[in-house]
């Protein structure tokens, strides 16, 4: 890996360019001069391919946009747990990045970004490559903290795979869940928070209580070992697990396993203070911090994820980087596509502000989260989001309630079908 120079952040700080206004951030004139003001963005996920098809739409040509990300192709977490419950094929929740190139010119480089000298302005490429910025965006997603749970590492996810990147983890999981015979159990370990989609090991459980239960698998189980006392619509899950798979699933909070002692993958076994459970299927979802470039360019925080500015998305220690999506520590907003989403466009209309002067409103964000329990059942929380006392904080929130009649149920769950739809064309094009 390439060493990571961090230079000063600038000859103003952060704080006097906030209390400024993007006006004071414009890009000098004699850097104008060489040329188009360049804007690099790290990860091509909800976050960084809306933010670089945004300023390079609506700046109208007149910024240089690249896009660095190691694949040719972006499999979304969002709707993967519905490929895992057989509602969707793998190819519809995979996309590439042709339009992007072909309609909005952003320059597209595939390889993994190493390392960030923040003082030149560059990003150092794995093969050695230096691509220089102007402004740079990371949205990196999230990295897997595998030594967080005893004996769990990134060998043993080859065995009992967290599948919280989609890709390859996620076919693997898959793959192992239609192994599984009548009475095999499953066994997965919830990651603490924060962490990526609050709902999505929830809704993964449906998904796979459902591939049991269309396959006349009365006799397995799915175990739930949290970390946490309290999850995501915890209340709406649970009732559809009593109503769609009555006795499949058992949830256990700390206060009754005691705490994750040890995970042996090779024996299939999670070792507790109440019990070892033992399973045919490990899904081991451990704790989570920003992509590695964020580390590696200096602006994450103790916490693994990165402070930002929650009027701009702008990192609070470097103001020519902005942060979105999972990697970000972005008040009340979860991690989510939804949010990265929302995100980028407010970085977006910040970055244009900065290079060409056009005028930034004030932020504005959404964010919803939908999840599938069964068949037609699906449920749903969110919320709208605004800068407040230097943090984004929830400002009109709304969740799904229980009890509700199949009629909405089924209305919530085609809204979430438009609404994928939708985001994959508003961040491929």
């Amino acid at each position: 890996m390439s060493t990571t120079r961090t230079g000063p952040i600038s000859r103003r700080s952060f704080g006097r360019l906030a209390g400024a206004g993007v006006a004071s951030l414009a890009l000098p004139t004699y850097l104008r001069a060489q040329g188009k003001p360049r804007v690099v963005i790290v990860g091509g996920g909800a976050g960084g391919a809306t933010a670089a098809k945004y300023v390079a739409k609506d700046s109208k040509g007149a910024i240089d946009v690249t896009l660095i990300e190691d694949s040719d192709t972006f499999t979304t977490c969002f709707f993967s747990n519905l490929y895992l419950g057989g509602y969707r094929d793998f190819a519809s929740i995979t996309h590439g990045y042709d339009t992007l190139v072909s309609a909005y010119g952003v320059r597209k480089i595939t390889g993994m970004a190493m390392a960030v000298d923040r003082a030149a302005r560059t990003v150092t490429m794995a093969d050695g490559a230096v691509v220089p910025y102007d402004r740079l965006v990371l949205s990196p997603g999230i990295d897997i903290v595998y030594d967080s749970v005893p004996g769990y590492s990134e060998e043993a996810a080859q065995i009992a795979p967290h599948a919280w990147k989609a890709g390859p983890q996620t076919e693997l999981l898959k793959a192992r869940l239609d192994a599984l015979t009548d009475g095999q159990t499953i066994v997965m370990i919830a990651p603490p928070n924060p962490y990526r989609c609050p709902p999505g090991p929830y809704e993964r459980v449906s998904m796979m209580a459902h591939v049991l239960k269309a396959k006349g698998f009365a006799n397995s189980k799915i175990f739930v070992i949290d970390p946490k006392d309290k999850f995501s619509k915890q209340g709406l899950f649970q009732e559809g697990w009593d109503r769609h798979y009555p006795g499949m699933v058992e949830w256990y909070g700390p206060d009754v396993h005691g705490g994750i002692k040890s995970v042996d993958v090779a024996a299939g076994t999670v070792e507790t203070d109440l019990d070892t459970f033992a399973g045919a299927l490990l899904n081991v979802i451990p704790a989570q911090k920003a992509g590695a470039i964020a580390a590696a360019a200096g602006v994450a925080g103790d916490s693994g994820f990165c402070p930002i500015d929650a009027a701009s998305m702008r990192s609070t220690m470097d103001e020519a980087i902005f942060v979105i999506g999972d990697a970000s520590i972005a008040g009340d907003m979860p991690k989510s596509g939804f949010s990265a989403n929302s995100q980028a466009k407010v970085a977006a209309m910040i970055i244009r502000a900065d290079l060409t002067g056009s005028k930034a409103f004030p932020a504005k964000y959404a964010n919803t989260c939908w999840s599938l329990i069964d068949t037609d059942d699906g449920v749903k929380v969110g919320a709208q989001y605004e800068p407040k006392d230097g943090r984004i904080a929830s400002v009109e929130g709304f969740v799904s309630q229980t009890g509700e009649d199949a009629a909405l149920r089924k209305a919530t769950y085609e809204e979430s079908i438009g609404w994928y739809d939708g985001i994959v064309a508003d961040m491929f094009g």
